[in-house]
């Protein structure tokens, strides 16, 4: 189970506001390169938001479910990566003086990721949640240098298709 913690220096309250902006998801998440609510209201319990990852001129589209959700400190998702299966991601906010300490554990759950999932593999994880909260902290902080830059975009109910105009579900 690869975990790792990180000071941010702003308040819980203002690294909520940017993990419960599903538009922002791709900005802190390493290997996103864009995101967008898909259904429900992001990040209420069983929301989801799809991201895209570019390889090269390979694209790839998959959807993170919300899978538990204490408003303002703690997030709970499930990560799916097609072949390679599905992964936890938990995201703890704890207050720590007029700062934020945040507490990131993941680990594969279906699929290839958790059939390969070795110390190898966890190294891996480590450094990608290194750079993930670097990306999440200079957000936060620049945000509360900004003046009114730090507001969460409402993002409403989101539904897409439905079965009687013959749409997939999303």
């Amino acid at each position: 189970m690869a975990k790792r913690h990180h000071l941010i220096r702003v308040g819980p309250g203002a690294v909520w506001d940017v993990l419960a902006d599903g538009h922002r998801y791709a900005e802190w998440v390493v290997g996103t390169s864009g995101s967008h609510p898909v259904r429900g209201q992001w990040p209420r319990t069983g929301a989801a938001i799809r991201y895209e990852v570019r390889l090269g001129p390979l694209r790839l589209v998959n959807e993170t479910v919300v899978r538990h959700c204490e408003e303002g400190r703690v997030l709970e998702l499930e990560a799916h990566a097609g072949v390679l299966g599905t992964a936890r991601i938990a995201i703890e906010l704890r207050p720590w003086g007029e700062h934020c300490l945040v507490i990131v554990d993941e680990h594969p759950l279906r699929g290839a990721g958790g059939r390969l999932h070795n110390v190898g593999f966890e190294a891996l994880i480590q450094l990608r949640h290194r750079t993930m909260l670097a990306r999440l902290t200079k957000l936060c902080e620049s945000d509360s240098q900004t003046p009114g830059s730090g507001r969460r975009r409402p993002l409403g109910q989101v539904t897409v298709g439905s079965e009687a105009d013959g749409a997939d579900r999303a």
